[in-house]
């Protein structure tokens, strides 16, 4: 059974940068593809970022491209998000998320854990 802790979530102004982490724990996730998702209140859970399990193949959002790039250090057991160029749009509850499988799955009912989620939000 694989946990998944979020962190680095907060408060920053629009234009600014965050960082969010995932740590995973339980067992490595070194063969899994791994996913950022985020819900704004009164919205859907929507895919942000996904990562397979070597780190090199990546996808992304409409609304992140070239904004955000996802990454992934397996030694470490964890998994990244950098957030630049942050607009208001961007608020909401980042989750981490886990796919036993090998490709980057986009759809949250394909992914097998999660996290609690950190709470991100801009400000305009």
């Amino acid at each position: 059974q694989v946990q998944l802790a979020e962190s680095g979530g907060g408060s920053v102004q629009a234009g600014g940068s965050l960082r969010l982490s995932c740590a995973a724990s339980g067992r490595t996730i070194s063969d899994y593809s791994m996913g950022w998702f985020r819900q704004a209140p009164g919205k859907e859970r929507e895919f942000v970022a996904g990562i397979n399990w070597s780190g090199g193949t990546t996808a992304y959002g409409n609304s992140v491209k070239g904004r955000f790039t996802i990454s992934r250090d397996n030694a470490k057991n964890a998994v990244y998000l950098e957030m630049n160029s942050l607009k208001s749009e961007d608020t909401g509850v980042y989750y981490c998320a886990g796919n036993t499988g090998f490709v980057i799955a986009r759809l949250t009912r394909l992914y097998d854990y999660w996290g609690q989620g950190t709470q991100v939000t801009v400000s305009s």
